[in-house]
């Protein structure tokens, strides 16, 4: 805050005051909310808020910092409450002041606090001077700045507290698509610990760096010799670990310590430097070893992704040779449903045969003389 800028402390409605559109917190608890009413019904307002004095505005004051309060004493059917007012900050100084208030609230989420020092960037203002700014460490923003890269399905994840911060930063070095995988894993319990999830994030980020999984050479025969002899002697020294190291810890583990300080004497000391080394080189073997499981699980969904993909190309690529065969072939006219035979009209009888009709049908015999005729019979 500039060093011109007046201060003075004094009561104003609060329907003379308006939110700040820009507050880089947008959730505000409703149970931390309703406590706080509560509070101020039974002993007021004890902090005032801040504001400043917006010329031009239909509402004369905008807040700087207390938002959640005005919320508050609004609830609580206040009409007058106690203010700060900061006259002559600008916009900027009035965002470093209401971040300030907000950035070390518990209840400010993660992705707000990374919203707002990105909003301090863009204003130009570098890693460094931000953190000194709030009494971070430079990492600290790095770190938060590095979480704006989240899809926006992940970073509400990350909002409601699904995803711890240290792994969501891990997620957010990933693509879009490999961030939905890894978070959406964690989340379903995929993974014993967090430490799993983180590596299993890293081994995704491998996979993208490289180019292909299935384009890469096989491995030469000398290559192969090379690999199942490390996998025998790994295998070895884990079945002598397992023979002669484990029963040993365990019958350790079984006495009680004044016991040990007898039968071990002088050679006490020897054992805990010893088995503090052990300890050492397990848990360092063990890290070491969750993370080649984070590679493995990776190449596997990296795997998975491609065959899947083959699978899909190699349908659409029969889906078109069909249609292109399908296409190819020659129009064929369908036959023509034989008819049924036309049924003969019935010949209707005429109710009177015209005679003339009947004439031209069959000729009509000469008739004799009737003279001839008599002669004929006799």
């Amino acid at each position: 805050m500039a060093d011109n800028n007046k201060v003075a402390f004094i009561s104003i409605k609060l329907g003379e005051i308006a939110p700040n559109p820009d507050q880089p917190r947008k959730f505000f608890s409703p149970e931390a909310l309703d406590e706080l009413t509560g509070s101020i019904k039974e002993n007021g307002l004890l902090q005032p808020v801040v504001v400043r004095p917006v010329e031009g505005a239909k509402v004369p004051y905008m807040l700087i910092a207390g938002e959640r309060r005005w919320r508050a004493c609004q609830a609580a059917g206040l009409e007058v409450i106690p203010a700060k007012v900061i006259e002559g900050a600008t916009e900027e100084e009035a965002y470093v002041l209401s971040i300030a208030e907000n950035v070390n609230r518990s209840d400010m989420t993660i992705m707000e606090e990374a919203g707002a020092y990105a909003d301090l960037k863009a204003a130009g203002w570098t890693p460094a001077k931000i953190a000194k700014q709030f009494g971070k460490t430079e990492t600290h923003i790095t770190w938060r700045l590095g979480l704006l890269t989240l899809r926006p399905e992940v970073a509400e994840m990350v909002d409601k507290g699904l995803i711890k911060n240290n792994l969501a930063w891990h997620i957010a070095q990933l693509n879009p698509a490999n961030q939905m995988v890894a978070a959406s894993r964690y989340v379903r319990g995929d993974f014993d610990s967090e430490a799993e999830a983180q590596h299993f994030a890293n081994g995704l980020k491998l996979m993208e760096k490289q180019t292909s999984l299935t384009g890469e050479e096989p491995p030469t025969a000398e290559e192969e010799a090379k690999r199942k002899a490390a996998k025998s002697k790994a295998k070895d020294g884990l079945g002598k670990a397992e023979e002669v190291l484990i029963p040993l810890l365990e019958e350790l583990a079984e006495k009680k310590p004044e016991d040990l300080a007898v039968i071990l004497g002088d050679d006490l000391a020897r054992h805990l430097r010893v088995v503090g080394r052990l300890y050492a080189k397990v848990q360092m073997v063990r890290n070491l070893l969750s993370k080649a499981q984070g590679v493995q699980r990776a190449m596997t969904e990296e795997f998975n992704k491609a065959a899947a993909q083959v699978q899909q190309e190699a349908a659409a690529a029969k889906k078109g040779e069909e249609g292109k065969v399908e296409a190819e072939k020659p129009e064929v006219k369908a036959a023509a449903k034989p008819q049924p035979p036309a049924k003969k009209a019935a010949a209707r009888p005429s109710a009177k045969p015209a005679a003339k009709t009947a004439a031209s049908a069959k000729p009509a015999a000469r008739r004799a003389p009737a003279k001839k005729a008599t002669e004929a019979a006799k």
